[in-house]
């Protein structure tokens, strides 16, 4: 059985001289080809119907799209001071309300990026906190303890949020926090450890690598021992193997300040996605 496609092309009554809507800019629609062989004249007559005026005295439309980004998520942000917006993705937006969020690997080119949103967003405003939100696994020994001493050397306070885990160096950054700002989800798990490494090479250079990671380790041990009260004896014993802790157990054991908890819906009380079936 022979099957046909209509392939006839439909052209948009568009002139040049008309304004169309096209995100928050106003766009021409010669920036619109007015053949396209991939596309139906059902799909042109939506589109058009979307972006023109049926009659003379309306006002431009936005249609809204209701599929999912592909990529980092873009959100609508005005800059203050300033009366236009414009869209950034959604990690930019959060850096300028001095948000940074450690979700990955602590790598060298991560500890970088954080370093340097950290410096500047110092230098423009040294009295507004910054909020370190943590999800993440830790990372290699240098490039944390990199981020740990660019936090204590900032004028600004640095709070530290755990919103899922926080394991190893993660956990030690997350107890670096300025205190009274240490927070973590009712969820969230916190595993610290002692400091392991590897060396390869002739008796000498093991020795001295294996010292200096000791020398690390006590230095690790010293400033947790600052941050959350502990003696340091007890840290040496507690992390002589992988420590874990749920959110209260990390609250009494000193690595954060207070676990936040959502406010309790009344039950008299209107719910706002009364009627949107969310449940």
């Amino acid at each position: 059985m022979a099957i046909s496609l209509n392939t006839n092309l439909h052209q948009p009554s568009l002139s040049c001289g008309t304004k169309l809507y096209s995100g928050l800019r106003l766009q021409s629609p010669c920036l619109f080809a007015t053949g396209r062989p991939n596309l139906s004249a059902d799909f042109y007559s939506r589109v058009n119907k979307s972006l023109q005026c049926g009659t003379r005295n309306c006002k431009p439309t936005r249609s809204r799209v209701g599929m999912m980004p592909i990529g980092t998520p873009r959100v609508p942000y005005r800059v203050p001071g300033e009366g236009t917006w414009q869209w950034v993705d959604i990690w930019n937006a959060l850096y300028r309300e001095r948000v940074i969020f450690i979700g990955q690997h602590i790598d060298e080119e991560f500890s970088n990026q954080i370093l340097a949103t950290m410096l500047y967003l110092d230098s423009i405003d040294d009295n507004k906190r910054l909020y370190f939100y943590i999800n993440g696994p830790g990372g290699d020994l240098t490039p944390s303890l990199a981020i740990y001493d660019t936090m204590q050397s900032l004028k600004s306070p640095v709070g530290t949020h755990c919103v899922g885990y926080a394991y190893n160096l993660a956990g030690f950054l997350l107890a670096a926090g300025e205190k009274g700002n240490r927070f973590a989800m009712p969820l969230s798990r916190i595993a610290l450890q002692s400091p392991a490494g590897a060396a390869r090479g002739q008796a000498d250079d093991i020795r001295n690598e294996a010292n200096e990671l000791l020398r690390i380790r006590d230095y690790l041990f010293s400033e947790l021992a600052k941050n959350t009260g502990q003696p340091v004896e007890k840290i040496n014993k507690d992390l002589s193997r992988m420590k874990r802790f749920n959110a209260q157990e990390a609250l009494e054991y000193g690595l954060i300040d207070r676990v936040v908890r959502p406010p309790r819906i009344k039950a008299d009380a209107p719910r706002k996605d009364a009627g949107t079936g969310l449940g």
